[in-house]
């Protein structure tokens, strides 16, 4: 059974340095995927944790790699600044053992230079179930409500960059 922590204790924690990875097909279409560990509708786009003294842009590659099985893209564009969500306090305890609150993300563009056949969801630690190319002004309505708010900002800040 996980604890209980206060809104108090919650509040105190801090948040887990993490990249976002948002993926374009030349048509302007971005990636998403499908949660593995969630039975419900949760995609979204790849992210992961920042290791001890690794570079955010270095970080994003190795995600993209880790999550997708690729990383036949080109960088274009990078966040303004880091973009946090809080963790819903029920789940707090539960994800990351408790040790944050919820995610601090820098942001990084890519457009695809590869081809559908190139993305392998089913990498050594999976973490899809299923992927699919959709318009990025959508990408908010497929995600869980807590990061919405986190990813209206993204598409906001890199709409421009959806061209198609």
């Amino acid at each position: 059974m996980s604890k209980v922590l206060s809104a108090e204790a919650i509040a105190a924690l801090p948040y887990r340095p993490c990249v976002g990875i948002t993926l374009f097909r030349q048509d302007g279409k971005v990636f998403v995927a499908q949660r593995i560990d969630n039975p419900g509708p949760a995609w979204q786009m790849p992210q992961g944790g920042i290791d001890d003294d690794e570079d955010p842009l270095k970080a994003a590659w190795r995600e993209m790699k880790e999550e997708i099985g690729t990383n036949k893209a080109e960088l274009v564009g990078e966040s303004r600044g880091w973009l946090e969500y809080d963790l819903p306090h029920d789940l707090v305890p539960k994800i990351w053992k408790g040790r944050f609150r919820g995610q601090r993300q820098k942001w990084f563009a890519f457009r695809f230079e590869g081809t559908d056949k190139d993305i392998d969801i089913a990498t050594k630690h999976a973490e899809f179930s299923a992927w699919q190319w959709v318009d990025f002004t959508t990408v908010p309505d497929l995600i869980v409500p807590f990061k919405r708010d986190l990813y209206r900002l993204v598409v906001a800040e890199f709409q421009h960059l959806a061209g198609g």
